[in-house]
Order: structure tokens, then C-alpha cells, then sequence
């Protein structure tokens, strides 16, 4: 019954914001994060000390417990108290895996600070550094805690001296990190001081876990924790007892995480755009409970029960259930129905929410991942937070069918709501094939996913395809303007195109220029870092999700207004599939040059516009040198020096690239591109030649061109894995006579 206690003085806290705290755990995969917040969980009464460790209670999706690794973010709020006051941690366990760092993104919205947990043995891994560098570009201040000495003791062998060597070594890699990553202003205040205890240490297993000034206040040595190891079982867990991780970790989040009253300050005017000198703008600046309602949403939950869960964070005012919001993505009204506190697996249902902490709602149906919901008397005053920047996009998917087509109604409605829960999972249907394709980060995310997929359908049969590469079709040159004729031949469209470059890329990729944003905002933010024509910079017509843009640079034209719609959802329909294999296009500025419109509406509409649009498109997107684009990995590894050439064979035989090998004492480290299609037997393959001694992770790179000599040959193939003729259309097939 301890849990609703805790819910009670959770409550009382919540109106006291300096004793709030919002944290959440990062890290590389496996190294003991979810084993961490077992013990947290303990010391809020939440789980039995006898299991906390071996619990994994915030894994509490079955896979989860299954395969021993973290696959969804989950939310807690725990009760701590220090120097005898109490305080209110809203806890975020994140998953470590790079293929769902998605959920990562998404749950830094909501927290001021991170424990950076990392493994004493591995080091900081290149997850570890994905992680902090997106926790760094969030504003979110992150304290370090190094997991596992109990390895370094018993597997390594290392001396109490070693032990200490090791840690300064891994401080110095994490300082190195927020010096590489973080904004100016917060480079020397967030860098981690192990003496002002910014730094725990411990292991997650056996439960204890020290930070430099507890240890120097309690009088414990190094060479007395390899003692306690040396002696067996029951020392350790007297050092449990004497010194329980929890309180380490707990006090070093109340000490030196800032509350949200204080990280609000400098966190606002990064994430929200809006005008800080605003009423919502103060508001929020202060996390002001009385202001106007502002909440975050994180993600989606499907509940079995009560359908749609959506968490977030309270950035102003105060969430009470009956509220009438307004969903600023959705462009929609809503109706708050229940408010509810997360304790892991379980929500309690409570009567407000305060500016400042986790909430889940019910009722906002329409609600999405990044969603911005405001108070409905200030839906016109508010400007949305800006969209969350993944790191990384699906390039990996499967075709699946339900081998009896009486389940295929359940099948699409369980996809439908597995898109909504992760954003990173991409769900499409093609029309024309029959097929439902899933496009995933990785293997390991579709896997997952297929799994979640088979248990929510309470074990559904379904086909499924091998994992097919997901390619982008682009340009190296301009052609146009290039006529397109409709149907009736009354309209004339004419289209030139091009390459977007590299600083335009990068604005479109990390969300700083976006469709919907204030055409002067981004029309400012083109002409100055990416040296836009001013014309051209406020034509844009539509920003896609490939990462196009389409653009209006026409004078004058009669019914253009008309038909401005059309024009943008004919080019949302060619950058969809291209011409060389209908994968999506990727990286191109489609410009409207000039257009000859029918005065009548009834010879102008859809059926006309469309197919002469994509005809110009297309004819000009073939006259521009088009090319291939594969999706590109980049693979860190850690290797014993005997073993180095067997990997840089492995590597080489599947088109990878060196990009450097640094010599670390006993290991080499060694960095390099290769593309996702050769990767799916690479983990055997790295086995075989290290003899397993390699530690070695991945993430999504960029995407890099097809090899001309492959792309001819690769072009083939997928055009007949679809059911399209072998050779891709020439510019003339899209030219009206």
C-alpha cells in the first residue's frame, strides 16, 4: 500500500516547484540503466528490495524483460527525502539500443537533467555520446555515473589505484563530450567535478553506489570496496546496506540538477521560438502554475483500456481534468478527461497537474509525439515548440500480410496504432501491390515491432518479407524549366529543379527550417545561413518530409491561387516515389517557373493539374543526372591490436570506409562508414574474425551515393521486386507530344 501513500506526498510537493526535480537516465545499450532505476524505485517503496536489480520494473513490456534491454521509454515520480526536506523526482528510464532512439528524443522534452550511465568496463561508447550530445542540444545538464566497478574488481582484476585511474580516465572522455557539445555558456558550469560529488560510482546489481563526498565523509577507501569483493557475498551486500545506491544518485540529482522554475529559464528559449516578453512567455520563463495552460506532449500510449494516453510536460499553468485545449499540430479542439500521475506500469489518477512536472492525459485523441497543447482561450497567441529532430530515420523495412485475409481490418487498426505510440516507425500501404510495409531503424526495431504487433492481436499470423534496404533517389545537376501538359492540354505547367545544398540540408534536418513555421522566420534564416535568393526564400510553397522543397518564383499568373493546393499535393505525390525505382526523392528544390491555367474550373482541376505537374517534375528530375542514395552506418569498435586486421578485412569486403584508428593502451579504436545494405550478416561476420573479443556499436550516419557501376544493377532489382518493367522511364515518356 506504500504506493498510494507516496501518491499523497507526492501531491504536497508538487507545489513547493524548487523541491521538484525532472530526470531521466541515458546511456549506450546494456549498461545498467533500467538495473539502476530498480534501485530508485526501492527507495520509493515501489518495489521489494529483494528483487530490485533483477526486477527491471520500468522494463515492464514482456520483450522488454525478455531480451534484458529497455525498448520504450517509462515514466515514474518518486518521493526522496534530503537534509529532511522532501522532494519530487519525476523519473524517465530511456532505452539505450540506437534503433530506438526515438523514444530518447522524445523523453528529453520533458527533463532538466540526465545520469549519464556508463559501463566502467566498455567506457563511454559511441551511444553514450549520441545520447549527451541530444540531452546538450535540449539544454538538458548531465551528471555522469559509472556503472559496474564490480567488473573491474572481479573480471579485470585491477588494483584499487586502477580502479581510480579508470574512473578519471572516463570523467575526462565524458568532459571531453560536453566540451565538444555544449553551448558556450554552459561548457565549464556543467563539466563534471567529482569532488562537488557531480559524479557517482557503484554497481546497479549489488546495489551500493558512493559519490566522492559521501565516501570522504564516511572515511571508505577504493582498496576497502575490492576488500569487501575479495571477501564474498555478504560484505557486499553490508556495503548496500551502509551505502544504497540510491541515495548517492538521489542526493547528486537534488544537489546539482536545477529545478524547473530555474532550467525553465534558459530551456524555453531554446525549445519554443515564441516571444519570451509574451504573457506565455513569462509563463513559462517563471513555470508559472497560475499562467496559461502549456504542455508538451512526449508520446503516446495506447492503454486497452482507456485508448489514448498522452505524456508530456506541464510548462505553464496547471492541468485540471475538464480543461478545453487546443492541439496547435492537430490544428484540433480538445477536452482533458482524466489527469494522472505515472508510477511506471501504473497511472494514478490525481485532480491537477502543476506547471513543472510529468502528467498523462486521457482524452486528447488527436494528440502526437511533439504536439504543443495550450489553454483554448490562447490557441491564436501561441507559437508551437519547436518539432523534435531525430537523429536517425527508418532504413530498414519489411512487407507484411495476415496469412487469412478475414484478419486484415485488425491488422491495419493495430498498425495505425502502433505509428501513433512510436514516430519512428513508419507505416504504408501500398495500394497498388497489396503490401503493408514497416520501415524500422534497424532490424532489431522491426523485430520488436513485429513482435508487439503478434501480442496485441493475441498472436495474429502474419507473413513476413527479409529485411529490404530502404533507398532515396536524388540529383547532381539542374535541369528546366521543362513543360508539362495536362490531360485537356488547356494547362501548362513548367518546372526547373535542383540539388539542395549541404547548409540547406542541415537546416531542414535538425528542424530549424520547417513547413510550418512563420514564412518570415524561415525565409530570414535562408537568406542569411544559406545564402537564398530573397525571392525564392518567400515563395515556398511546401517543405516535405523527404526533405524537398518546393518552391514558387511565378509573377502574376491568373488562377494560380486556385490551383495552389493541387500544385503542392501533386508535388507531395512525385516526391513520394521517383521515376528510377519509386523510392522517395530526397534533397531537391522543385521550383513553379511559370503556368498557363484554364480560366474555367471545371477544366482545371485535380485530374488536369496533378498528372501535368508530376510529368514536369519527373521529365526534369531525369535530365538532372540522377543518382542513388543508399543509407549509410557509422560503426565504432574497440578491438584487441591482434585482432585489428581481421575486422578492417570485414569491414572492407562490405564497401565500408576507414574513417580513423586511434590506439588506446591494449585496444585499438577504430571508426568507419558502411552502408546498411552489408550489414546484415556483419555481426557473425566481426565474430568470427575477432574470435569475439570486439565490442562494437552503430548508428545512422547520412545517406551517401550509390557506386554508378552498382546503382544500374540495384535499380533493376528493385524496380522487379515491385512489379515494375526492368529499365526506368526516360525523359521523353513524361513529355505531352
Amino acid at each position: 500500500m506504500v504506493k498510494y501513500k507516496t501518491t499523497e506526498q507526492i501531491l504536497k510537493i508538487m507545489d513547493e516547484l524548487d523541491n521538484v526535480r525532472n530526470i531521466g537516465t541515458l546511456a549506450h545499450v546494456d549498461h545498467g540503466k533500467t538495473t539502476l532505476s530498480d534501485s530508485l524505485l526501492m527507495a520509493a517503496g515501489l518495489i521489494s528490495p529483494k528483487v530490485a536489480g533483477k526486477a527491471l520494473a520500468l522494463d515492464y513490456v514482456p520483450i522488454e524483460q525478455m531480451r534484458q534491454m529497455t525498448v520504450k521509454a517509462a515514466n515514474v515520480s518518486l518521493y526522496h527525502e534530503y537534509n529532511g526536506n522532501a522532494y519530487l523526482i519525476n523519473l524517465v528510464d530511456t532505452p539505450g539500443h540506437v534503433d530506438f532512439t526515438g523514444h530518447v528524443t522524445r523523453s528529453l522534452r520533458v527533463m532538466d537533467g540526465a545520469i549519464v550511465v556508463v559501463d566502467a568496463v566498455e567506457g563511454v561508447m559511441t551511444q553514450t555520446e549520441t545520447v549527451v550530445r541530444q540531452g546538450l542540444e535540449e539544454r538538458v545538464r548531465p551528471l555522469l555515473y559509472i556503472n559496474k566497478i564490480d567488473r573491474l574488481i572481479r573480471e579485470l582484476k585491477l588494483t584499487p589505484e586502477e580502479v581510480q585511474q579508470k574512473l578519471m580516465e572516463i570523467i575526462r572522455d565524458f568532459n571531453n563530450l560536453i566540451e565538444l557539445y555544449a553551448e558556450p555558456q554552459f561548457k565549464d558550469a556543467w563539466k563534471i567535478n567529482p569532488l562537488k560529488g557531480q559524479m557517482a560510482f557503484g554497481s546497479a546489481l549489488h546495489k551500493w553506489g558512493l559519490t566522492i563526498p559521501i565516501a570522504q565523509k564516511a572515511g571508505i577507501k577504493f582498496s576497502e570496496i575490492v576488500k569487501a569483493y575479495e571477501k564474498g557475498a555478504e560484505e557486499v551486500s553490508q556495503l548496500a546496506d551502509e551505502f544504497p545506491l540510491y541515495r548517492a544518485i538521489l542526493d547528486m540529482v537534488v544537489q546539482h540538477i536545477p529545478s524547473p522554475r530555474v532550467a525553465q529559464k534558459y530551456r524555453i528559449p531554446k525549445i519554443w521560438r515564441g516571444d519570451i516578453d509574451s504573457e506565455i512567455g513569462k509563463s513559462m520563463l517563471n513555470c508559472d502554475p497560475k499562467g496559461p495552460l502549456v504542455i508538451c506532449v512526449s508520446k503516446m500510449v495506447v492503454d486497452p483500456h482507456a485508448g489514448l494516453v498522452a505524456t508530456g510536460r506541464v510548462f505553464s499553468g496547471t492541468a485540471t481534468s475538464g480543461d478545453e485545449v487546443y492541439l496547435m499540430m492537430a490544428k484540433s479542439t480538445g477536452r482533458i478527461q482524466q489527469v494522472g500521475l505515472y508510477m511506471g506500469p501504473y497511472r494514478e489518477v490525481v485532480d491537477r497537474v502543476l506547471a513543472g512536472n510529468i502528467v498523462a492525459l486521457l482524452g486528447l485523441d488527436n494528440a502526437r509525439a511533439g504536439e504543443t497543447v495550450v489553454g483554448i482561450d490562447y490557441k491564436d497567441s501561441m507559437v508551437p515548440f519547436e518539432k523534435l529532430a531525430y537523429i536517425s530515420e527508418p532504413v530498414v523495412t519489411v512487407a507484411i500480410e495476415p496469412k487469412k485475409s478475414a484478419d486484415l481490418p485488425r491488422l491495419v487498426d493495430t498498425l495505425r496504432k502502433m505509428a501513433i505510440e512510436d514516430p519512428t516507425l513508419h507505416v504504408k500501404i501500398n495500394e497498388e501491390t497489396g503490401e503493408y510495409l514497416i520501415s524500422g531503424m534497424g532490424t532489431l526495431h522491426l523485430e520488436i515491432a513485429l513482435w508487439d504487433l503478434r501480442q496485441r492481436t493475441g498472436g495474429m499470423e502474419v507473413d513476413v518479407s527479409p529485411p529490404i534496404v530502404v533507398y532515396r533517389e536524388s540529383i547532381k545537376g539542374s535541369a528546366g524549366p521543362i513543360e508539362g501538359k495536362s490531360p485537356n492540354k488547356h494547362n501548362r505547367i513548367y518546372i526547373s529543379i535542383e540539388p539542395l545544398d549541404e547548409v540547406t540540408m542541415k537546416l531542414l534536418s535538425t528542424g530549424a527550417v520547417y513547413e510550418d513555421q512563420d514564412w518570415r522566420v524561415r525565409a530570414k534564416i535562408l537568406r542569411s545561413e544559406a545564402g537564398w535568393d530573397a525571392d525564392e526564400a518567400r515563395g515556398i510553397m511546401a517543405i516535405d518530409q523527404y526533405l524537398n522543397i518546393f518552391v514558387d518564383v511565378t509573377k502574376g499568373i491568373q488562377y494560380l491561387r486556385d490551383i495552389k493546393d493541387t500544385l503542392i499535393s501533386a508535388f507531395r505525390w512525385s516526391m513520394e516515389a521517383g521515376p528510377l525505382a519509386q523510392e522517395p526523392i530526397r534533397g531537391v528544390k522543385v521550383k513553379l517557373v511559370d503556368a498557363m491555367v484554364h480560366e474555367d474550373p471545371a477544366h482545371r482541376g485535380p485530374a488536369q493539374i496533378m498528372p501535368a505537374t508530376k510529368n514536369a517534375i519527373f521529365a526534369a528530375f531525369l535530365s538532372a543526372s540522377p543518382i542513388l542514395l543508399e543509407p549509410i552506418l557509422k560503426l565504432e569498435a574497440k578491438v584487441p591490436q591482434e585482432f585489428v586486421s581481421g575486422l578492417l578485412r570485414v569491414i572492407t569486403s562490405k564497401r565500408g570506409k576507414i574513417i580513423s584508428m586511434e590506439d588506446q593502451r591494449l585496444l585499438m579504436f577504430v571508426r568507419c562508414h558502411i552502408p546498411v545494405s552489408e550489414t546484415f550478416d556483419l555481426s557473425d561476420q566481426i565474430r568470427g574474425a575477432t574470435q569475439g573479443r570486439c565490442f562494437w556499436s552503430t548508428e545512422f550516419s547520412h545517406w551517401g551515393v550509390v557506386p554508378q557501376q552498382l546503382a544500374e544493377e540495384l535499380i533493376r532489382q528493385i524496380r522487379k521486386r515491385k512489379g515494375l518493367p526492368p529499365n526506368p522511364p526516360k525523359v521523353e515518356d513524361f513529355l505531352s507530344p
